[in-house]
């Protein structure tokens, strides 16, 4: 078959597929991202049908999925929400990061996956999916609770230890010198620096920089601006992804509220491409080896997101039923953990069950997130409801 519609026809079944495996998540009241996981995996390597045809395109995609993802999250905070939310909780930020990265990194070192790997599955077990998070938080109509800006804050300071995060972990997997690597980590720091800076005193002039009112011309300067920013970024070997980060932050006020409505359609698009392509490239031969190491591992970390949100929450005076669904709300991970493990299989350092176990432990949690953050509050209910009182017998039995 000629190559070109090879490529179409298996294109076109996937996306007509994401379609459906969308659908079928909405109607269960569930993120789509496991199905997206399962459809890959089921359709790539070791799968019932291996996609060759779309193999190049799909790569590329994967990448702007990436890029967009980061560009949309970037572009839900202001310069100064990030700044106020780090001076809020870079306590309950440093206890998440410490109860979170310390499991996914010392399995790591007990499956001898060694430093390199450790560090990659720290980074998956640490950070929650901001986009599963906020998704729940609006689903259940608790924007207005008093726990949800502390979950937010704790989500921001996740964002940035990401902003850092992301370019040692790429330094790492390319295997620079420690001296390269502290320049990269250097050059990294200083990025996000002068872009905090740009976006606290001058967002105003980014903003109408790609801003429009024709809406065609709105697109192409946002995504344009995007790609270019990703790629001087990822030149300065400073992660692509984290570009995008920073140019979503510089972004701000009614262009930001306008991107985001324009880009949606185009991020879910394209992100969906990404986790299937992440499912694609593992075996899913590989999956029932580590899926017990996985699903203890998402017991771990889901009680250490719950001990982070009722830690954080009881300091901000929060009430008990709050401080528990503050946990539950962090408990999901999802779009960060599959970038990060997808960033270290694609330099092909760490091994395949890396991977493998990447992708049981994102199943287990971005599917038991949601349904924690919906069942933890008549949970919680029940075990403050006092028990029934003995039933007293009188004199005549009743």
């Amino acid at each position: 078959m000629d190559p070109l519609a090879l490529t179409l026809i298996e294109l076109g079944a996937v996306v007509f597929c994401l379609g459906l495996l969308a659908r079928l998540a909405g109607r269960i009241g569930m993120s789509p991202i496991p199905l997206y996981l399962l459809g890959g995996l089921f359709f790539g390597a070791g799968g019932i049908v291996k996609l060759e045809g779309m193999q190049e395109f799909a790569h590329l995609s994967s990448e702007i999925g990436v890029i967009l993802l980061l560009l949309m999250l970037g572009l839900e905070y202001t310069a100064a929400e990030l700044v106020t939310g780090l001076r809020r909780s870079w306590q309950a930020g440093v206890l998440d990061l410490v109860l979170n990265f310390l499991p996914g990194a010392l399995l790591a070192v007990l499956l001898g996956w060694g430093v390199v790997g450790a560090m990659v599955m720290g980074g998956v077990t640490y950070i929650s999916s901001s986009g599963i998070a906020a998704k729940v938080i609006t689903d259940l109509g608790r924007i207005g609770n008093r726990e949800t800006p502390v979950v937010l804050s704790i989500l921001v300071f996740e964002d940035l230890a990401m902003a850092v995060y992301l370019p040692i972990l790429t330094a790492t997997l390319a295997g620079v010198s420690f001296v390269m690597g502290l320049q990269t980590v250097g050059i990294s720091l200083a990025v996000v620096t002068v872009v905090l800076m740009v976006a606290l005193r001058h967002g105003h002039h980014v903003s109408k920089a790609v801003h429009s009112e024709n809406s065609e011309v709105f697109l192409l300067n946002l995504l344009g601006a995007a790609l270019l920013v990703a790629g001087l970024a990822s030149a300065m070997q400073v992660s692509a992804a984290v570009g995008a980060f920073m140019l979503g932050i510089a972004i701000s006020g009614a262009t930001a509220h306008s991107a985001t409505r324009i880009l949606e359609p185009l991020r879910d698009l394209f992100a969906a491409i990404f986790f299937v392509v992440f499912g694609l490239n593992t075996d899913p031969s590989t999956i029932p080896p580590v899926l017990g190491w996985a699903l203890l591992l998402a017991i771990v970390t889901a009680a250490t997101k719950m001990i982070t949100g009722f830690w954080a929450a009881r300091r901000a005076g929060i009430g008990r039923a709050g401080r528990f669904r503050a946990g539950a709300a962090l408990i999901a991970r999802g779009e960060f953990s599959i970038v990060i493990a997808g960033l270290a299989v694609a330099s092909g350092v760490v091994p395949q069950e890396l991977a493998a176990m990447a992708t049981a432990y994102v199943l287990i949690m971005a599917v038991t997130g949601p349904l924690a953050a919906r069942f933890v509050e008549p949970v919680v209910a029940m075990l403050r409801r006092p028990a029934k009182p003995p039933a007293v017998r009188t004199a005549d039995g009743v």
